[in-house]
């Protein structure tokens, strides 16, 4: 899995106004949650901009007033109007309590289905996965080669090392539609 730097201040005041005069100063107040005392600190909006706006997971090597530490970034919340990022809480990780984490989930291979005339959908984009960090891989690749016209992979049909998958067994990851093009041709055929 890939990590992302990140260096803070640690806050010394807390509350509603000493929040808004941080979001100020194009910082973010954040807070670090994990073993023993919870640590609030801030971080520069630019920073930030590489870990928010991307499809990736990424371990986050905290260094907080040179007290470093590793973290996921666990909640992060928007402004309504103006979509700037008001606050992030962070969770503290380590090799031997197990995180709940979302993995993006790539296809790979050509489907027989979509040789047919199919199209291929991905019906979920990323799966909740529970395990150690280490383990995460950066993201979850289903080999969708042998997937025929109206079939389907289901989360209960994907098996990962070391990890559970905490998505309902019969949801739907990726499928091949039957399109109307298809259809003529099957529909043709049979004539």
């Amino acid at each position: 899995m890939k990590t992302f730097e990140l260096k803070g201040k640690v806050r010394e005041e807390l509350g509603k106004k000493a929040s808004k005069a941080t979001r100020a100063e194009d910082s973010v107040p954040c807070v670090l949650y994990g073993k023993g005392k919870n640590v609030h600190f801030t971080a520069t909006s630019s920073d930030l901009r590489k870990l928010i706006y991307t499809p990736e997971v990424f371990i986050v090597d905290l260094d907080v007033d040179a007290k470093k530490s590793k973290a996921i970034m666990k909640d992060i919340q928007f402004h309504p109007v103006t979509d700037k990022v008001i606050h992030i809480d962070f969770l503290e990780v380590n090799d031997k309590k197990p995180i709940v984490i979302e993995i993006p989930v790539k296809l790979s291979g050509l489907a027989e289905g979509v040789k047919a005339g199919g199209k291929l959908t991905l019906q979920m984009r990323k799966l909740k996965v529970k395990g150690i960090y280490n383990d995460f891989p950066e993201a979850i690749e289903i080999d969708v080669t042998n997937l025929g016209l109206g079939k389907t992979i289901q989360v209960g049909g994907i098996k990962l090392d070391k990890l559970e998958i905490l998505n309902a067994k019969n949801a739907v990851v990726a499928q091949v539609k039957l399109t109307r093009a298809a259809r003529g041709a099957a529909a043709t055929a049979a004539e």
